[in-house]
Protein backbone atom coordinates (compact mmCIF):
# COMPACT_ATOMS: atom_id res chain seq x y z
CA UNK A 1 0.00 0.00 0.00
CA UNK A 2 2.83 2.47 1.04
CA UNK A 3 4.65 1.93 -2.54
CA UNK A 4 0.88 2.05 -4.13
CA UNK A 5 0.56 5.37 -2.59
CA UNK A 6 4.40 6.60 -3.55
CA UNK A 7 3.77 5.88 -6.80
CA UNK A 8 0.67 8.12 -6.87
CA UNK A 9 2.04 10.92 -5.70
CA UNK A 10 4.64 10.41 -8.10
CA UNK A 11 2.39 9.93 -10.88
CA UNK A 12 0.35 13.22 -9.32
CA UNK A 13 3.69 15.38 -8.85
CA UNK A 14 4.67 14.96 -12.25
CA UNK A 15 1.84 15.64 -13.94
CA UNK A 16 1.92 19.14 -11.96
CA UNK A 17 5.20 20.17 -12.67
CA UNK A 18 4.03 19.26 -16.26
CA UNK A 19 1.29 21.71 -15.84
CA UNK A 20 3.49 24.42 -14.19
CA UNK A 21 6.21 23.79 -17.07
CA UNK A 22 3.63 24.11 -19.86
CA UNK A 23 1.91 27.80 -17.79
CA UNK A 24 5.17 29.08 -17.75
CA UNK A 25 5.97 28.22 -21.49
CA UNK A 26 2.43 29.93 -22.36
CA UNK A 27 3.52 33.26 -20.17
CA UNK A 28 6.67 33.56 -22.19
CA UNK A 29 5.27 32.51 -25.39
CA UNK A 30 2.55 35.13 -25.29
CA UNK A 31 4.98 37.88 -24.54
CA UNK A 32 7.26 36.73 -27.16
CA UNK A 33 4.32 36.47 -29.64
CA UNK A 34 3.13 39.55 -28.57
CA UNK A 35 6.84 41.26 -28.86
CA UNK A 36 7.20 39.17 -32.33
CA UNK A 37 3.99 40.83 -33.67
CA UNK A 38 4.83 44.27 -32.79
CA UNK A 39 8.01 44.14 -34.30
CA UNK A 40 6.25 42.61 -37.55
CA UNK A 41 4.00 45.48 -37.58
CA UNK A 42 6.69 48.55 -36.99
CA UNK A 43 8.14 49.02 -40.47
CA UNK A 44 11.88 50.32 -40.59
CA UNK A 45 12.32 53.27 -42.51
CA UNK A 46 16.01 54.29 -42.61
CA UNK A 47 16.05 57.87 -43.48
CA UNK A 48 19.67 58.33 -44.04
CA UNK A 49 22.35 56.58 -45.69
CA UNK A 50 22.91 52.82 -44.20
CA UNK A 51 24.76 50.12 -44.49
CA UNK A 52 23.17 46.62 -44.39
CA UNK A 53 25.64 44.41 -41.97
CA UNK A 54 24.77 40.47 -43.19
CA UNK A 55 26.48 38.91 -40.41
CA UNK A 56 27.12 34.99 -41.57
CA UNK A 57 27.43 32.94 -38.76
CA UNK A 58 25.26 29.37 -37.69
CA UNK A 59 23.68 27.36 -39.84
CA UNK A 60 22.13 28.38 -42.55
CA UNK A 61 18.83 26.64 -43.38
CA UNK A 62 16.54 26.40 -46.31
CA UNK A 63 13.72 27.86 -44.61
CA UNK A 64 12.76 29.14 -41.19
CA UNK A 65 9.57 28.93 -39.77
CA UNK A 66 8.73 32.97 -37.92
CA UNK A 67 8.66 31.14 -34.62
CA UNK A 68 8.47 33.49 -31.69
CA UNK A 69 8.97 30.73 -29.28
CA UNK A 70 11.92 29.31 -30.44
CA UNK A 71 14.85 31.95 -29.58
CA UNK A 72 13.77 31.41 -25.85
CA UNK A 73 15.01 28.63 -25.50
CA UNK A 74 17.61 27.89 -28.35
CA UNK A 75 20.93 29.62 -28.29
CA UNK A 76 21.41 28.20 -31.75
CA UNK A 77 22.29 30.72 -34.56
CA UNK A 78 20.67 30.07 -37.27
CA UNK A 79 19.89 31.78 -41.08
CA UNK A 80 17.41 30.80 -43.21
CA UNK A 81 17.94 31.03 -47.58
CA UNK A 82 14.52 33.04 -47.57
CA UNK A 83 14.96 35.52 -45.48
CA UNK A 84 18.53 36.52 -46.51
CA UNK A 85 17.56 36.63 -50.21
CA UNK A 86 14.48 38.88 -49.74
CA UNK A 87 16.73 40.62 -47.36
CA UNK A 88 19.32 41.55 -49.75
CA UNK A 89 15.89 42.58 -52.78
CA UNK A 90 14.93 44.71 -49.89
CA UNK A 91 18.33 46.26 -49.52
CA UNK A 92 18.76 46.89 -53.41
CA UNK A 93 15.31 48.58 -53.57
CA UNK A 94 15.95 51.13 -50.85
CA UNK A 95 17.48 54.05 -51.48
CA UNK A 96 18.86 54.78 -48.20
CA UNK A 97 20.53 51.43 -48.14
CA UNK A 98 24.14 52.40 -49.46
CA UNK A 99 25.33 48.93 -49.70
CA UNK A 100 26.32 45.61 -47.68
CA UNK A 101 28.38 44.94 -45.71
CA UNK A 102 29.37 40.49 -45.27
CA UNK A 103 30.73 40.26 -42.06
CA UNK A 104 31.75 36.49 -42.40
CA UNK A 105 32.23 34.21 -39.79
CA UNK A 106 31.80 30.32 -38.92
CA UNK A 107 28.99 29.26 -40.25
CA UNK A 108 27.59 25.96 -42.35
CA UNK A 109 25.56 25.82 -45.10
CA UNK A 110 24.87 23.28 -48.73
CA UNK A 111 26.41 24.68 -51.39
CA UNK A 112 23.12 25.57 -53.46
CA UNK A 113 22.25 27.82 -50.58
CA UNK A 114 25.54 29.64 -51.03
CA UNK A 115 25.50 29.58 -55.13
CA UNK A 116 21.50 31.08 -54.20
CA UNK A 117 22.85 33.85 -51.72
CA UNK A 118 25.85 34.66 -54.48
CA UNK A 119 23.38 35.42 -57.33
CA UNK A 120 21.57 37.40 -55.03
CA UNK A 121 24.79 39.49 -54.29
CA UNK A 122 25.55 40.03 -58.23
CA UNK A 123 22.08 41.04 -59.02
CA UNK A 124 22.29 43.82 -55.64
CA UNK A 125 25.66 45.09 -57.41
CA UNK A 126 23.75 45.38 -60.54
CA UNK A 127 21.83 48.54 -58.84
CA UNK A 128 25.39 50.41 -58.91
CA UNK A 129 25.63 49.62 -54.73
CA UNK A 130 28.95 47.90 -52.68
CA UNK A 131 29.13 44.77 -51.55
CA UNK A 132 32.44 44.55 -48.78
CA UNK A 133 33.89 41.39 -47.34
CA UNK A 134 35.67 41.14 -44.30
CA UNK A 135 36.52 38.18 -42.03
CA UNK A 136 38.80 37.29 -39.23
CA UNK A 137 39.17 34.69 -41.47
CA UNK A 138 37.56 32.50 -43.92
CA UNK A 139 36.29 29.18 -44.23
CA UNK A 140 35.95 27.38 -47.31
CA UNK A 141 32.69 28.13 -47.94
CA UNK A 142 32.19 31.33 -46.53
CA UNK A 143 35.35 32.83 -49.15
CA UNK A 144 33.39 31.29 -51.89
CA UNK A 145 30.45 33.36 -50.94
CA UNK A 146 32.42 36.41 -50.31
CA UNK A 147 34.82 35.77 -53.77
CA UNK A 148 31.64 37.36 -55.49
CA UNK A 149 31.92 40.88 -53.48
CA UNK A 150 33.53 44.28 -54.90
CA UNK A 151 36.24 43.80 -52.37
CA UNK A 152 37.43 40.65 -49.93
CA UNK A 153 39.44 41.92 -47.10
CA UNK A 154 41.03 39.42 -44.16
CA UNK A 155 42.50 40.39 -41.13
CA UNK A 156 46.40 40.25 -41.59
CA UNK A 157 46.84 37.40 -38.95
CA UNK A 158 43.46 35.65 -40.57
CA UNK A 159 43.52 32.58 -42.23
CA UNK A 160 41.81 31.56 -45.95
CA UNK A 161 40.88 28.05 -45.77
CA UNK A 162 40.74 26.70 -49.50
CA UNK A 163 41.45 23.16 -49.71
CA UNK A 164 39.12 21.43 -51.85
CA UNK A 165 36.34 19.23 -51.03
CA UNK A 166 36.10 15.81 -49.65
CA UNK A 167 33.11 13.06 -48.55
CA UNK A 168 33.49 11.02 -45.40
CA UNK A 169 31.68 7.99 -43.49
CA UNK A 170 32.19 6.69 -40.90
CA UNK A 171 32.18 2.32 -40.83
CA UNK A 172 30.43 0.03 -37.96
CA UNK A 173 31.17 -3.05 -39.14
CA UNK A 174 34.00 -3.35 -36.81
CA UNK A 175 32.34 -2.10 -33.54
CA UNK A 176 29.06 -4.41 -34.56
CA UNK A 177 31.30 -7.39 -34.92
CA UNK A 178 33.07 -6.90 -31.29
CA UNK A 179 29.81 -6.70 -30.24
CA UNK A 180 28.08 -9.64 -31.46
CA UNK A 181 26.11 -7.71 -34.27
CA UNK A 182 25.22 -8.57 -37.43
CA UNK A 183 23.32 -6.48 -39.89
CA UNK A 184 21.46 -8.31 -42.45
CA UNK A 185 21.48 -6.18 -45.99
CA UNK A 186 19.16 -6.14 -48.56
CA UNK A 187 19.33 -3.49 -51.55
CA UNK A 188 19.06 -2.85 -54.68
CA UNK A 189 21.09 -0.37 -56.67
CA UNK A 190 24.80 -0.76 -58.08
CA UNK A 191 25.35 2.60 -56.13
CA UNK A 192 23.41 2.44 -53.47
CA UNK A 193 25.69 3.01 -50.77
CA UNK A 194 23.74 4.20 -47.27
CA UNK A 195 24.19 0.04 -46.17
CA UNK A 196 27.46 0.03 -46.85
CA UNK A 197 28.69 1.75 -43.47
CA UNK A 198 27.14 -1.57 -42.24
CA UNK A 199 29.04 -4.38 -44.12
CA UNK A 200 31.83 -3.15 -45.76
CA UNK A 201 34.75 -1.36 -43.36
CA UNK A 202 35.17 1.44 -46.76
CA UNK A 203 33.59 2.53 -49.60
CA UNK A 204 33.12 0.61 -52.66
CA UNK A 205 34.66 0.96 -56.05
CA UNK A 206 30.90 1.74 -57.23
CA UNK A 207 30.31 4.49 -55.05
CA UNK A 208 33.83 5.72 -54.43
CA UNK A 209 33.28 6.18 -58.36
CA UNK A 210 30.13 8.25 -57.72
CA UNK A 211 31.47 10.30 -55.14
CA UNK A 212 34.55 11.10 -56.79
CA UNK A 213 32.27 12.31 -59.89
CA UNK A 214 29.74 14.29 -57.50
CA UNK A 215 32.95 16.25 -55.58
CA UNK A 216 35.06 17.37 -58.98
CA UNK A 217 31.84 18.26 -60.37
CA UNK A 218 30.96 20.75 -57.45
CA UNK A 219 34.50 22.02 -56.78
CA UNK A 220 35.12 22.68 -60.72
CA UNK A 221 31.65 24.74 -60.37
CA UNK A 222 32.71 26.62 -57.51
CA UNK A 223 36.55 27.30 -58.74
CA UNK A 224 34.64 28.38 -61.82
CA UNK A 225 32.43 31.14 -60.02
CA UNK A 226 35.49 32.05 -58.00
CA UNK A 227 37.65 32.82 -60.96
CA UNK A 228 35.56 34.40 -62.37
CA UNK A 229 34.93 36.93 -59.67
CA UNK A 230 38.22 37.29 -58.85
CA UNK A 231 39.33 37.86 -62.33
CA UNK A 232 41.94 35.08 -62.30
CA UNK A 233 41.82 31.07 -63.36
CA UNK A 234 40.21 28.61 -62.15
CA UNK A 235 44.18 27.15 -61.73
CA UNK A 236 44.80 29.76 -59.56
CA UNK A 237 42.92 28.73 -57.03
CA UNK A 238 43.18 25.23 -57.16
CA UNK A 239 47.33 25.90 -56.95
CA UNK A 240 46.46 27.56 -53.45
CA UNK A 241 44.48 24.59 -52.43
CA UNK A 242 47.64 22.09 -53.72
CA UNK A 243 50.06 23.64 -52.00
CA UNK A 244 48.29 24.18 -49.07
CA UNK A 245 48.84 27.87 -48.68
CA UNK A 246 46.00 28.49 -46.55
CA UNK A 247 48.73 27.78 -44.13
CA UNK A 248 50.95 29.78 -45.76
CA UNK A 249 51.55 34.07 -45.52
CA UNK A 250 48.43 36.06 -45.68
CA UNK A 251 50.13 37.81 -47.87
CA UNK A 252 50.49 35.17 -50.61
CA UNK A 253 46.83 35.37 -50.69
CA UNK A 254 46.62 38.64 -51.95
CA UNK A 255 49.69 38.40 -54.22
CA UNK A 256 47.65 35.48 -55.86
CA UNK A 257 44.40 37.48 -56.61
CA UNK A 258 41.94 35.84 -53.83
CA UNK A 259 42.32 38.79 -51.61
CA UNK A 260 42.32 42.38 -52.22
CA UNK A 261 43.83 43.96 -49.14
CA UNK A 262 44.89 43.01 -45.40
CA UNK A 263 42.80 45.20 -43.36
CA UNK A 264 41.73 44.97 -39.63
CA UNK A 265 37.95 44.97 -38.87
CA UNK A 266 38.24 48.69 -37.74
CA UNK A 267 40.09 49.58 -41.14
CA UNK A 268 37.72 47.42 -43.22
CA UNK A 269 34.79 49.48 -41.61
CA UNK A 270 36.57 52.55 -41.79
CA UNK A 271 37.14 51.67 -45.51
CA UNK A 272 32.90 50.96 -45.83
CA UNK A 273 32.11 54.32 -43.87
CA UNK A 274 33.71 56.02 -46.95
CA UNK A 275 32.64 54.04 -49.35
CA UNK A 276 29.06 54.80 -47.92
CA UNK A 277 29.56 58.39 -47.52
CA UNK A 278 28.86 58.44 -43.73
CA UNK A 279 30.87 60.83 -41.70
CA UNK A 280 29.78 60.22 -38.18
CA UNK A 281 32.22 58.81 -35.84
CA UNK A 282 30.45 54.82 -36.19
CA UNK A 283 29.61 52.98 -39.18
CA UNK A 284 25.73 52.97 -38.95
CA UNK A 285 24.49 49.48 -40.22
CA UNK A 286 21.07 47.92 -40.34
CA UNK A 287 20.48 44.36 -39.80
CA UNK A 288 19.05 41.22 -41.00
CA UNK A 289 15.83 42.16 -39.30
CA UNK A 290 15.58 45.40 -39.65
CA UNK A 291 16.14 45.22 -43.11
CA UNK A 292 13.18 42.39 -43.06
CA UNK A 293 11.04 44.89 -41.53
CA UNK A 294 11.26 47.56 -44.29
CA UNK A 295 7.75 47.74 -45.96
CA UNK A 296 7.60 46.65 -49.46
CA UNK A 297 5.21 47.85 -51.87
CA UNK A 298 2.39 45.94 -51.06
CA UNK A 299 1.17 43.38 -54.47
CA UNK A 300 -2.89 42.88 -54.01
CA UNK A 301 -3.77 39.96 -55.80
CA UNK A 302 -6.50 37.62 -55.91
CA UNK A 303 -4.20 34.80 -57.48
CA UNK A 304 -1.33 32.93 -55.40
CA UNK A 305 1.43 30.96 -55.79
CA UNK A 306 1.92 28.72 -52.62
CA UNK A 307 5.76 27.69 -51.56
CA UNK A 308 6.11 24.45 -49.27
CA UNK A 309 8.80 23.88 -47.87
CA UNK A 310 9.78 19.96 -47.45
CA UNK A 311 13.35 19.89 -45.23
CA UNK A 312 15.18 16.90 -43.72
CA UNK A 313 14.89 13.08 -43.91
CA UNK A 314 11.57 11.73 -44.60
CA UNK A 315 10.02 9.90 -41.31
CA UNK A 316 7.30 7.64 -40.77
CA UNK A 317 6.27 9.60 -38.02
CA UNK A 318 7.93 12.77 -35.64
CA UNK A 319 9.12 10.06 -33.18
CA UNK A 320 11.05 8.09 -35.79
CA UNK A 321 13.31 11.06 -36.23
CA UNK A 322 17.25 10.14 -36.94
CA UNK A 323 17.98 13.24 -34.65
CA UNK A 324 18.86 13.79 -31.36
CA UNK A 325 18.26 17.41 -32.03
CA UNK A 326 15.85 19.92 -33.61
CA UNK A 327 16.47 19.36 -36.90
CA UNK A 328 13.10 19.66 -39.63
CA UNK A 329 11.71 16.33 -40.00
CA UNK A 330 9.04 15.05 -43.26
CA UNK A 331 6.29 13.15 -42.68
CA UNK A 332 2.95 12.19 -43.85
CA UNK A 333 2.05 16.05 -42.85
CA UNK A 334 3.34 16.92 -45.76
CA UNK A 335 0.90 14.79 -47.72
CA UNK A 336 -1.99 16.60 -45.75
CA UNK A 337 -0.95 19.81 -46.94
CA UNK A 338 -0.50 19.41 -50.50
CA UNK A 339 -4.27 18.01 -50.06
CA UNK A 340 -5.18 20.89 -48.70
CA UNK A 341 -3.85 23.48 -51.17
CA UNK A 342 -5.03 21.23 -54.00
CA UNK A 343 -9.28 22.26 -52.88
CA UNK A 344 -7.41 26.02 -51.92
CA UNK A 345 -9.20 28.04 -54.57
CA UNK A 346 -7.01 30.82 -54.06
CA UNK A 347 -3.92 28.65 -54.84
CA UNK A 348 -3.09 28.79 -59.03
CA UNK A 349 0.06 26.83 -58.71
CA UNK A 350 2.36 25.16 -55.90
CA UNK A 351 6.41 25.05 -55.66
CA UNK A 352 7.52 22.24 -53.59
CA UNK A 353 10.87 23.19 -52.37
CA UNK A 354 13.09 20.13 -51.60
CA UNK A 355 15.69 19.95 -49.46
CA UNK A 356 16.25 16.09 -48.19
CA UNK A 357 18.54 12.89 -48.44
CA UNK A 358 15.26 10.89 -48.15
CA UNK A 359 14.34 8.11 -45.80
CA UNK A 360 11.52 6.22 -45.26
CA UNK A 361 10.40 4.55 -48.38
CA UNK A 362 6.51 4.32 -47.10
CA UNK A 363 6.12 8.18 -46.26
CA UNK A 364 7.41 8.89 -49.57
CA UNK A 365 5.34 7.31 -51.45
CA UNK A 366 2.26 8.91 -49.64
CA UNK A 367 3.68 12.08 -50.34
CA UNK A 368 4.13 10.89 -54.07
CA UNK A 369 0.21 10.28 -54.26
CA UNK A 370 -0.71 13.27 -52.57
CA UNK A 371 1.65 15.04 -55.53
CA UNK A 372 0.26 13.44 -58.49
CA UNK A 373 -3.33 14.16 -57.19
CA UNK A 374 -2.66 17.82 -56.52
CA UNK A 375 -0.87 17.59 -60.49
CA UNK A 376 -4.67 16.64 -61.40
CA UNK A 377 -6.22 20.34 -60.38
CA UNK A 378 -3.09 22.82 -60.95
CA UNK A 379 0.28 23.01 -61.99
CA UNK A 380 3.68 21.35 -59.68
CA UNK A 381 6.68 22.78 -59.88
CA UNK A 382 9.57 21.12 -57.55
CA UNK A 383 12.74 23.80 -56.88
CA UNK A 384 15.74 21.33 -55.32
CA UNK A 385 17.77 23.07 -52.68
CA UNK A 386 21.47 21.26 -51.46
CA UNK A 387 19.75 17.64 -51.85
CA UNK A 388 16.82 16.14 -53.69
CA UNK A 389 17.47 12.53 -53.41
CA UNK A 390 16.60 9.33 -53.13
CA UNK A 391 13.01 9.46 -51.18
CA UNK A 392 13.59 13.31 -51.57
CA UNK A 393 13.81 12.55 -55.70
CA UNK A 394 10.68 9.90 -54.88
CA UNK A 395 8.30 12.67 -53.81
CA UNK A 396 9.32 15.33 -56.78
CA UNK A 397 9.36 13.01 -59.75
CA UNK A 398 5.41 13.48 -60.05
CA UNK A 399 5.76 17.27 -60.28
CA UNK A 400 4.59 18.56 -63.97
CA UNK A 401 8.62 20.48 -64.09
CA UNK A 402 11.53 20.32 -61.54
CA UNK A 403 14.28 22.38 -61.00
CA UNK A 404 17.29 22.31 -59.59
CA UNK A 405 20.51 24.10 -58.39
CA UNK A 406 24.27 23.35 -60.52
CA UNK A 407 25.02 21.67 -57.85
CA UNK A 408 22.12 20.11 -55.91
CA UNK A 409 22.63 16.40 -54.87
CA UNK A 410 19.57 14.46 -56.41
CA UNK A 411 18.90 11.14 -58.29
CA UNK A 412 19.87 7.98 -56.19
CA UNK A 413 17.15 6.10 -57.37
CA UNK A 414 17.25 3.16 -55.11
CA UNK A 415 15.95 0.68 -52.42
CA UNK A 416 17.48 -0.64 -49.28
CA UNK A 417 16.49 -2.32 -45.88
CA UNK A 418 18.65 -3.79 -43.19
CA UNK A 419 17.63 -5.67 -39.99
CA UNK A 420 19.78 -6.76 -37.10
CA UNK A 421 20.79 -9.91 -35.95
CA UNK A 422 21.71 -10.08 -32.55
CA UNK A 423 22.70 -13.31 -31.97
CA UNK A 424 26.10 -13.05 -31.40
CA UNK A 425 25.00 -10.44 -28.47
CA UNK A 426 23.36 -12.85 -26.55
CA UNK A 427 25.44 -15.32 -26.81
CA UNK A 428 28.28 -13.01 -24.97
CA UNK A 429 25.65 -12.03 -22.10
CA UNK A 430 24.99 -15.57 -22.03
CA UNK A 431 21.38 -14.91 -22.65
CA UNK A 432 18.88 -17.58 -24.73
CA UNK A 433 15.65 -17.56 -26.17
CA UNK A 434 13.16 -19.52 -27.22
CA UNK A 435 9.70 -19.39 -29.40
CA UNK A 436 6.75 -21.19 -29.89
CA UNK A 437 4.66 -20.67 -33.05
CA UNK A 438 1.90 -21.64 -35.09
CA UNK A 439 2.95 -20.74 -39.06
CA UNK A 440 6.60 -21.12 -40.64
CA UNK A 441 7.15 -17.02 -40.50
CA UNK A 442 5.42 -16.13 -37.17
CA UNK A 443 8.46 -15.29 -35.49
CA UNK A 444 9.72 -13.03 -38.98
CA UNK A 445 11.92 -10.30 -37.24
CA UNK A 446 13.10 -12.13 -34.24
CA UNK A 447 16.39 -10.13 -33.82
CA UNK A 448 18.03 -12.57 -31.86
CA UNK A 449 18.87 -15.12 -34.37
CA UNK A 450 19.76 -14.53 -38.23
CA UNK A 451 17.34 -15.06 -40.96
CA UNK A 452 16.31 -18.03 -42.84
CA UNK A 453 16.95 -18.25 -46.11
CA UNK A 454 13.15 -18.33 -47.18
CA UNK A 455 13.13 -15.16 -44.61
CA UNK A 456 15.95 -13.49 -47.14
CA UNK A 457 14.01 -14.32 -50.04
CA UNK A 458 11.08 -13.40 -48.95
CA UNK A 459 12.33 -9.52 -48.09
CA UNK A 460 14.80 -9.54 -51.20
CA UNK A 461 11.98 -9.83 -53.12
CA UNK A 462 10.01 -6.91 -50.90
CA UNK A 463 12.99 -4.80 -51.87
CA UNK A 464 13.02 -5.51 -55.53
CA UNK A 465 9.47 -4.57 -55.02
CA UNK A 466 9.47 -1.50 -54.07
CA UNK A 467 12.53 -0.45 -55.89
CA UNK A 468 10.15 -1.27 -58.94
CA UNK A 469 7.35 0.56 -57.72
CA UNK A 470 10.52 3.71 -57.36
CA UNK A 471 11.36 3.12 -61.08
CA UNK A 472 7.83 2.96 -62.28
CA UNK A 473 6.91 6.52 -60.24
CA UNK A 474 9.84 8.04 -61.69
CA UNK A 475 9.46 6.64 -65.17
CA UNK A 476 5.53 7.67 -65.58
CA UNK A 477 6.67 11.50 -63.88
CA UNK A 478 9.59 12.11 -65.98
CA UNK A 479 7.89 10.38 -69.33
CA UNK A 480 10.44 7.71 -69.57
CA UNK A 481 11.04 3.99 -69.70
CA UNK A 482 11.48 2.03 -66.98
CA UNK A 483 14.47 0.37 -68.52
CA UNK A 484 16.00 4.62 -69.14
CA UNK A 485 15.46 5.23 -65.64
CA UNK A 486 17.02 2.18 -63.96
CA UNK A 487 20.32 2.82 -66.41
CA UNK A 488 20.57 6.07 -64.31
CA UNK A 489 19.09 4.91 -61.65
CA UNK A 490 20.50 2.23 -58.85
CA UNK A 491 21.29 4.31 -56.32
CA UNK A 492 23.26 6.46 -58.34
CA UNK A 493 23.96 9.90 -56.97
CA UNK A 494 24.01 13.01 -59.54
CA UNK A 495 24.67 16.76 -59.47
CA UNK A 496 21.85 18.78 -60.54
CA UNK A 497 23.79 19.59 -64.24
CA UNK A 498 24.43 15.45 -64.56
CA UNK A 499 20.48 15.08 -63.64
CA UNK A 500 19.91 17.79 -66.17
CA UNK A 501 21.66 15.66 -68.83
CA UNK A 502 19.84 12.60 -68.00
CA UNK A 503 16.71 13.76 -68.31
CA UNK A 504 16.03 13.93 -64.01
CA UNK A 505 15.87 17.57 -63.97
CA UNK A 506 14.48 19.79 -66.17
CA UNK A 507 16.07 23.19 -66.00
CA UNK A 508 19.24 24.68 -63.80
CA UNK A 509 17.34 27.30 -61.46
CA UNK A 510 16.74 28.44 -57.69
CA UNK A 511 13.77 29.17 -56.05
CA UNK A 512 12.48 32.36 -57.78
CA UNK A 513 13.09 30.28 -61.54
CA UNK A 514 10.75 27.57 -59.77
CA UNK A 515 8.21 30.46 -59.14
CA UNK A 516 8.12 31.92 -62.41
CA UNK A 517 8.15 28.66 -64.38
CA UNK A 518 4.53 27.39 -61.71
CA UNK A 519 3.53 31.26 -62.76
CA UNK A 520 3.90 30.33 -66.52
CA UNK A 521 2.53 26.76 -65.99
CA UNK A 522 -0.65 28.48 -64.49
CA UNK A 523 -1.30 31.19 -67.20
CA UNK A 524 -1.01 33.61 -64.45
CA UNK A 525 0.93 37.25 -64.59
CA UNK A 526 -0.38 38.65 -61.03
CA UNK A 527 0.02 37.27 -57.72
CA UNK A 528 1.15 36.86 -54.30
CA UNK A 529 3.60 34.34 -53.20
CA UNK A 530 2.29 32.38 -50.04
CA UNK A 531 5.07 30.28 -48.35
CA UNK A 532 4.09 28.04 -45.91
CA UNK A 533 6.21 24.99 -43.74
CA UNK A 534 5.38 21.51 -44.70
CA UNK A 535 6.00 20.33 -41.67
CA UNK A 536 3.86 20.49 -37.58
CA UNK A 537 2.02 23.39 -36.90
CA UNK A 538 3.27 26.06 -34.50
CA UNK A 539 1.74 25.03 -31.09
CA UNK A 540 2.93 20.96 -31.94
CA UNK A 541 6.63 22.43 -32.34
CA UNK A 542 6.61 24.31 -29.37
CA UNK A 543 5.74 21.80 -27.10
CA UNK A 544 8.14 18.88 -29.25
CA UNK A 545 11.02 21.55 -29.52
CA UNK A 546 11.09 22.73 -26.09
CA UNK A 547 11.08 18.86 -24.34
CA UNK A 548 13.52 17.45 -27.36
CA UNK A 549 16.35 21.03 -26.55
CA UNK A 550 15.95 20.22 -22.66
CA UNK A 551 16.75 16.50 -23.43
CA UNK A 552 19.79 17.75 -25.96
CA UNK A 553 20.89 20.17 -23.62
CA UNK A 554 21.40 17.63 -20.67
CA UNK A 555 22.99 15.00 -23.06
CA UNK A 556 25.62 17.86 -24.55
CA UNK A 557 26.11 18.49 -20.90
CA UNK A 558 26.73 15.27 -19.34
CA UNK A 559 28.48 13.95 -22.93
CA UNK A 560 30.34 16.79 -23.96
CA UNK A 561 29.77 17.70 -27.83
CA UNK A 562 31.99 15.14 -29.55
CA UNK A 563 30.45 12.24 -27.50
CA UNK A 564 27.34 13.90 -28.59
CA UNK A 565 27.86 13.76 -32.28
CA UNK A 566 28.93 9.73 -31.67
CA UNK A 567 25.54 9.26 -30.39
CA UNK A 568 23.72 10.74 -32.78
CA UNK A 569 25.65 8.88 -35.21
CA UNK A 570 24.77 5.50 -32.91
CA UNK A 571 20.96 6.78 -32.67
CA UNK A 572 20.96 6.96 -36.29
CA UNK A 573 22.53 3.29 -37.34
CA UNK A 574 19.39 2.32 -35.10
CA UNK A 575 16.63 4.04 -36.87
CA UNK A 576 18.36 3.07 -39.68
CA UNK A 577 16.35 -0.56 -40.00
CA UNK A 578 13.71 -0.98 -42.41
CA UNK A 579 13.07 0.04 -45.93
CA UNK A 580 14.55 3.19 -46.93
CA UNK A 581 15.06 5.45 -49.89
CA UNK A 582 17.82 7.97 -48.38
CA UNK A 583 21.04 9.41 -49.50
CA UNK A 584 24.23 6.58 -49.03
CA UNK A 585 26.54 9.96 -47.23
CA UNK A 586 26.23 13.29 -45.06
CA UNK A 587 26.00 16.34 -46.84
CA UNK A 588 26.76 19.51 -45.32
CA UNK A 589 29.30 22.06 -46.10
CA UNK A 590 30.76 22.74 -42.81
CA UNK A 591 32.58 25.50 -42.66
Amino acid sequence: MKQFFKMMFASAFGFILSIVVLVILFIFGSVAVVGSLMSENSNYKPDHKEVFELTLEGNLTDYADDDPFTSLWSEEKTLSVNEVLRAIKKAKETKAISGIYLNVKTFSAGVSSIDAIRRALKDFRTSGKFVVSYADQYGQGGYYLASCADKVFMNPQGLLDIHGLSFSSMFYTGILKKIGVQMQIFKVGTYKGAVEPYMLNKYSDANREQLTSVATTIWDNMTENISKSRGITAADVNEFAEKGLMFGAQEEAVAMGLIDELKYRHDAELYIKEAAEQYDDDLDVAKLKQILNIKSKEVSAEDKIAVIYAQGEITQDETSSPSMNMEATITEELAKRLRDLKEDEEVKAVVLRVNSPGGSAYTSDQIWKAMKELKTKKPVVVSMANVAASGGYYISCAANKIVAERNTLTGSIGIFGQFPNVAGLYDKLDLTTDVVKTNKFADFGDISRPMTEDEKALLQAYIERGYDTFLSRCAEGRKMSKEAIDKIGQGRVWTGEQAKDRGLVDEIGGLNDAINLAATLADVSVYEVEERSGSESLMDKLKNEFLVDVKVKIAREVMGDEMYKQACQLKRLRNSTGVMARLPFEYNFAQ
